[in-house]
């Protein structure tokens, strides 16, 4: 990368310019991560003693809304990392956040949350599919995570849940790119993002530690850390529906549609939707409920696919000739992925069902 990052409108610029490479392939994928800590964007949210700039949940997740505005894929690599570093401030494990904070914060090390899987377990989904057999000094984890992103092949650290052989709690670990018995395989074929360093990593006979123990009780850990694993993701569906509704608004002809009425239903369905993503943060109410987390996430990601289809009737023909499409069809591509990235609508669908039979009940 020979791209001078001094300002976060120089990364947001940056974000542009590869908007396309990142979402068709991995040319430029190693060098997001750099690109947005030269800028600061991951000291957002985080206390200034330990590094970062201040600030809060939201913020953090409107720092993330706001690079997906110009690349999905930016962002998502965004989300990772900042859910990393949120782990590692939630933890009790001082050793391994000064271990790891500093770098994670600059960009310099790439930080995966290996927690999707750990996020369906907690809504009784699927069950771990990491065992950690106790050794003398820790454990001997085995097992796979088949869907990791920001997993960076000049370093990486992930963070994982894994449940004890012997009975005890499931726990949150963490574990490094260069820990004898990981493989990251080779990057997913995926239909749009293909710059977000997303693979497999197969785990055997890892060594893990008290020093790689993130929390020993991951049912305690993953309902702190959720509120803001959902929030930050809001992030990307707010970025992709603002740039799409600003294009409609842009193009010329939506006024001449009789669209101006769409538009203005948008936005401030929007706007409803980021207070409640606020007020939710704020109080803390998400870390006790997270059914309203669950719904405002879902509603996201309804107007993000209304925003798409405002975007191409406002656009017209002019969106489907590929000489003309500008930014679109990438959109339309990233547009997809809301829907499916863990937990999927499916799944909060489901788990609203179920929550709803048991209050029933």
């Amino acid at each position: 990368m020979n791209t001078i990052i001094r300002t976060q409108d120089d990364a947001l610029a940056w974000a542009s310019a590869h908007a396309a490479s990142l979402n068709e392939g991995s040319t430029h994928a190693d060098d997001a991560i750099s690109v947005l800590g030269a800028a600061g964007f991951f000291r957002i949210g985080v206390p200034v003693e330990l590094g970062g700039t201040g600030g809060s949940t939201w913020d953090a997740a409107e720092a993330i809304a706001r690079v997906a505005e110009h690349s999905l894929t930016a962002a998502f690599v965004f989300w990772g990392q900042r859910c990393f570093i949120g782990y590692l401030l939630e933890s009790d494990n001082a050793a391994l956040r000064q271990r790891s904070l500093p770098a994670l914060l600059a960009g310099e090390l790439a930080g995966a949350t290996g927690l999707s899987n750990a996020m369906k377990f907690l809504s009784g989904i699927e069950s771990l599919s990491i065992a950690a057999t106790p050794e003398a000094d820790g454990w001997r984890l085995d097992g796979k995570l088949p869907w990791v992103t920001n997993l960076r092949r000049s370093g990486y650290v992930v963070a994982a849940a894994v449940e004890p052989t012997d009975g005890q709690p499931p726990a949150v670990v963490a574990f490094f790119a260069d820990t004898p018995g990981i493989t990251r395989t080779d990057d997913l074929q995926l239909l749009a993002l293909r710059g977000s360093n997303t693979a497999a990593i197969l785990i055997d006979g890892v060594a893990s530690g008290a020093g790689e123990l993130i929390h020993a009780d991951a049912r305690r850990f993953l309902p702190r850390v959720r509120p803001a694993f959902l929030s930050l993701q809001c992030g990307m569906s707010i970025g992709l529906a603002r740039a799409s509704i600003g294009a409609a608004k842009a193009s010329g002809s939506a006024v001449r549609a009789g669209l101006q009425s769409r538009i203005d239903a948008l936005e401030a369905g929007l706007a409803h939707a980021i207070e409640e993503l606020k007020g939710g943060l704020a109080s803390g109410s998400f870390a006790e409920q997270a059914a309203p987390l669950f719904k405002v996430r879902i509603r996201l990601a309804g107007i993000v696919r209304q925003a798409m289809d405002l975007e191409l009737d406002a656009t017209g023909g002019r969106a489907y000739l590929v000489e003309t499409t500008g930014e679109f069809a990438r959109r339309w591509l990233e547009a997809a992925f809301v829907p499916v990235v863990t937990p999927s609508l499916t799944q909060l669908h489901g788990e609203l069902v179920r929550q709803a039979a048991l209050r029933a009940a």
